[in-house]
């Protein structure tokens, strides 16, 4: 009892000066104890185990060097090596059994430890016995730093009898009573903590609920609800909740801690729980430290990356409102050839960056980069062959935005022209999305090209007999075209006779117009006049074909040749 009160007895001198000073300070004063006792008995016997032991680990390849700690009363002592008749594992934990059945034993005197020296090896052995508890090699001495194998094995000598007095000094009555008092205390200190915590936390959700609700729904009003007051409330609130379980796993952490390092029996537990906890993040600092220069370089390389990137998409948006204008070099083509050469330049910046990327070296990392690899090129045929074709025919110029075309057997407007697909609004005004491989594989047929500089060609065909003379025919056909609004007079119309079929000769009539979304209804229009005229002069429109013939010749005789409407002869025809 006089050890412990030698350690803590200016602290509980501390809390009995606070005792008195209110809750706040008591509670404050209890906090310091823990801090001060706990603490310092846990992180000296893990720095110097722990950190010896990963610092070996981490100098040695793996397979050629074993590293074993001797962990007596939860404390490393010391570390061995293995060797060809033992592993190191074995060798110390039969090192740490036989030094904790000397503490055990209450008849030996550690003081009698000695150490023999032999022309390979050190050996330890207490007092007159003959068995010794360690035998020091060149590699276990080689693990302190250059040190004489003699001075290494005089220290793990004084160890051994320090960690025996300890051994013997933890495992009293009185000593455990008191280990399991203080475990209490800091159960109790534990319980009030979390109190305070749960009780705190209550009470901010409470001011935060009446007192600043109002004020954040004024913002809201002020922000023209922009920012919504139950956003801003359930954001604090999130964040109180995270706060309050950090502080939670923060005070169980060091609860646990304290209460482990008391008790021999799991002090090295709480050793290794600490170090689970500062060796990743020691890890992580030395990894971050030691990355400080790429990533300095792909900082500079993503700034460089970006300011290209604006100064490439001014350039191109110039061409495009055609501030800027290039020889051969449509103003259609800049946003396309600008993506074009973003992916370019984004692919070569990765390319530079890829080698100081964290990990790019692991067999995991390029592992992973092959898979991700194989799976795009076998999901993404398609999409590359449609995403050719999208910038395939954006330097063709089949057609633009509300275009009139024909795309195999889909007729509409262009509305939107992607990298993958086009769609198109049908005349039925159906919304039809294709692929711009298919529109590469397929003929386009563009009314709108050239329907507003020299017009769209509309035609029509009919097949009348052979007894109606063509002139005729031809000058009814033009009578049906001027009577249809919408054409041009200029060009004129005309008629062609396409052929002289079985039955009836097909003549095709052939009008101009400007506005080649409205060819559905010029058409119908067109067809209505046709049928008018036939029927206003007498003439029956024979097409598709009829089952039976009169018996008179279908001829016209010569003086029906120019039968109303059609027009006086040619002279060159008298």
């Amino acid at each position: 009892m006089e050890k412990t009160a030698n350690k803590h007895g200016g602290n509980w001198g501390l809390i009995r000066t606070l005792r008195g000073r209110g809750c706040v300070s008591w509670l404050f004063a209890v906090l310091m104890l823990m801090l001060s006792s706990g603490w310092a008995q846990s992180v000296p016997g893990q720095t110097e185990g722990v950190d010896t032991e990963a610092k070996l680990r981490a100098e040695q390849p793996f397979g050629q060097l074993q590293v074993a700690p001797v962990i007596v009363n939860g404390e490393v002592l010391f570390h061995l090596v293995g060797v060809p008749t033992y592993p190191a594992k074995r060798r110390a934990e039969l090192a740490a059994k036989r030094i904790e059945a000397l503490a055990e034993d209450s008849t030996f005197n550690s003081k009698t430890l000695r150490v023999v020296e032999d022309e390979l090896h050190h050996k330890i052995f207490p007092g007159t016995g003959r068995r010794s508890l360690v035998t020091i090699f060149d590699e276990d001495a080689a693990l302190e730093g250059p040190i004489a194998r003699a001075i290494v094995a005089g220290t793990i000598r004084d160890r051994v009898m320090t960690a025996i007095d300890d051994y013997r000094y933890e495992r009293q009555p009185d000593v455990l009573l008191s280990t399991a008092l203080r475990a209490l205390m800091r159960t109790a200190v534990l319980a009030v903590l979390l109190w305070g915590v749960f009780w705190g936390f209550r009470k901010l959700d409470a001011l935060l609920e009446q007192r600043f609700k109002r004020d954040i729904q004024k913002l809201e009003a002020k922000s023209l609800r922009i920012i919504q007051a139950e956003q801003l409330l359930s954001i604090l609130g999130v964040a109180l909740r995270v706060t309050r379980t950090v502080i939670i796993l923060v005070l169980a952490y060091v609860f646990i801690n304290f209460v482990l390092t008391l008790f021999p029996w799991t002090r090295y537990a709480a050793n290794k729980l600490l170090s689970l906890i500062v060796d990743p993040l020691r890890d992580i600092g030395a990894a971050v430290i030691g990355y400080v220069p790429s990533l300095i370089f792909l900082i500079l390389l993503f700034l460089i990356t970006r300011y290209l990137l604006k100064a490439l998409r001014g350039f191109f948006a110039s061409i495009a409102r055609q501030n800027i204008k290039l020889k051969s070099f449509d103003a259609e083509w800049a946003i396309p050839t600008y993506r074009i050469v973003r992916v370019l330049v984004i692919v070569f910046a990765v390319v530079l960056a890829y080698p100081y990327i964290p990990g790019s070296d692991t067999d995991a990392f390029k592992g992973i980069s092959i898979l991700l690899g194989v799976l795009f090129s076998l999901g993404s045929t398609s999409m590359i062959s449609n995403l050719i074709a999208g910038y395939t025919m954006t330097y063709r110029r089949a057609f633009r935005i509300g275009d009139r075309v024909k795309i195999a057997n889909t007729t509409g407007d262009v509305t939107e022209m992607r990298l993958l697909v086009t769609h198109l609004r049908t005349l039925k005004n159906e919304e039809v999305i294709i692929p711009n491989s298919t529109i590469l594989n397929n003929e386009v047929i563009n009314y709108s090209t050239m329907a507003h500089e020299k017009g769209l060609i509309l035609h029509t065909t009919v097949g009348i007999g052979y007894e109606v003379p063509w002139r005729q025919v031809e000058a009814m056909l033009l009578i049906a075209a001027e009577r249809t609004e919408g054409l041009l007079k200029e060009p004129k119309p005309f008629v062609l006779q396409t052929a002289l079929a079985d039955y009836a000769v097909n003549y095709e009539l052939n009008v101009f117009c400007r506005n080649e979304k409205k060819f559905m209804e010029l058409y119908a229009e067109l067809h209505r006049n046709i049928q008018d005229v036939f029927n206003e002069y007498g003439i029956q429109i024979m097409t598709p074909s009829y089952m039976a013939d009169t018996l008179e010749p279908k001829v016209v005789p010569k003086e029906q040749w120019y039968a109303e409407p059609a027009l006086h002869a040619n002279p060159k025809e008298t």
